[in-house]
């Protein structure tokens, strides 16, 4: 069995409706040989749009999560995943969507970054410069400070 999943509420005074559907995201944690990691900003038209998070998408029926990553990151920044190794999952309860991250560390890739959705990008090290930072981008921040020893730092505010 693995660790539990911690489900994370994020602006808990909006409404939510009552039907809606654990949606499934496979979600790459690009890590550079410096150990810089790739953000992303999402796109106008999107739910907290140019907040800062890491790429992925929506798995579609029968995918994988590595098959969801591995389109889901061409279609958006225009890579090829050579590895693709599940991490951690963490489940976010925005108003809008609930959704289940899981997370998965990617440290060889092909092409060069397309930004395919006119969204920016940016190499970022602990902690992070940029904002404002989505609520699933918050626990992997918080992940690479325990991984990286920099506990008692704040990551993102």
């Amino acid at each position: 069995m693995g660790e539990p999943i911690t489900v994370r509420v994020v602006d808990a005074q909006l409404p939510r409706s009552s039907d809606r559907q654990l949606v499934q995201v496979a979600v790459g944690v690009l890590i550079r040989s410096d150990d810089a990691f790739l953000l992303t900003s999402r796109p106008e038209g999107k739910a907290y749009a140019g907040y800062w998070e890491f790429p992925g998408g929506k798995l579609e029926a029968c995918e994988t999560v590595a098959q969801a990553l591995q389109r889901e990151l061409h279609e958006e920044i225009g890579i090829s995943i050579e590895d693709c190794v599940a991490w951690k999952t963490e489940q976010i309860d925005y108003p809008h969507a609930l959704v289940q991250l899981n997370f998965c560390k990617v440290r060889r890739w092909s092409g060069e970054l397309q930004m395919r959705e006119a969204q920016l990008y940016t190499w970022q090290q602990l902690p992070v410069t940029v904002k404002p930072v989505l609520p699933g981008t918050l626990p992997v921040l918080e992940w690479f400070a325990q991984e990286r020893s920099f506990l008692g730092r704040t990551v993102a505010e």
